[in-house]
């Protein structure tokens, strides 16, 4: 019987922001079974944490299809909840073995820090199928080793787009961010995510790609510390700092169900 909880992570109110399943392995377990049981959870993304001797954590994320390489929401999600249900103390740095290297996690109070890798975009011409898809005339394209950027003209652009998921699913690439400049002093910038290419439609919010939105963002308005809003129907905060390299995201969390894998 291995614990099981979600949480809606990036957000400090129950049912908003991105829900995340975390799963504590006692031992590691066969890829195939952790497919199940994120495809059983049904959740964008599920991660396992498996402790290792030196106290770091092995963390691995799932979609309902397929393994990616690197996912925000679910690693604020297993920081909190080793912290909450004290499978670390709180003043305790959480470190997590991934496919994207060493990833900290740290406890600032209300909120949790990540410590991520920067995954900056190159311009790039986009293909065809991006931009029937999306049907915008974008203002940047750019792509990392993970995913397209499109900055489009305005919130409202950003707001009322509702791409082609089908053709969207062809563009070679784990999703597209689409950005804007925010109109309200609240937030410095605004992103919508797509990733139909790996069973997500719409990621409610997405802290890989503030990864790449940080850099661009902090060129741009020519600032060091920034405040994001990603504008899915759950809506969610990210904090992005870009500091010696890395990326510092800011998230909070809340968790909604608790219970165990019986299989």
């Amino acid at each position: 019987m291995l614990k099981v909880y979600k949480v809606d992570a990036f957000t400090s109110k129950p049912f908003s922001g991105n829900p995340a399943g975390v799963c504590i392995l006692k031992t590691p377990c066969e890829e195939g079974w952790m497919q199940s049981v994120a495809r059983e959870m049904n959740l964008s993304e599920t991660a396992f944490l498996c402790q290792m001797e030196d106290g770091s954590f092995n963390l691995r994320w799932f979609t309902p299809q397929s393994e990616v390489d690197l996912c925000g929401h679910a690693t604020l999600a297993s920081a909190f909840i080793l912290w909450d249900y004290q499978y670390l103390d709180k003043n305790e740095t959480a470190r997590f073995n991934t496919l994207s290297g060493l990833l900290k996690a740290s406890n600032q109070g209300e909120w949790i820090e990540l410590d991520f890798p920067l995954e900056e975009a190159g311009e790039t011409n986009p293909p065809k199928e991006l931009l029937d898809a999306l049907g915008v005339r974008p203002k940047y394209v750019g792509k990392n080793r993970m995913d397209y950027i499109v900055e489009v003209e305005n919130e409202a652009v950003l707001k009322n787009l509702n791409p082609d998921l089908v053709l969207l699913s062809k563009v070679d690439t784990r999703g597209v961010i689409v950005t804007c400049t925010s109109d309200s002093k609240q937030y410095d910038f605004l992103s919508r995510f797509f990733a139909p290419r790996v069973g997500i439609d719409e990621d409610p919010v997405t802290g890989s790609a503030h990864c790449c939105l940080g850099p661009y963002w902090m060129k741009r308005l020519s600032k060091k510390s920034l405040t994001a809003y990603q504008a899915s129907d759950r809506g969610g905060v990210v904090k992005v700092q870009v500091r010696d390299g890395r990326v510092i995201l800011g998230g909070q969390a809340v968790v909604i169900m608790e219970g165990s894998v019986l299989v």
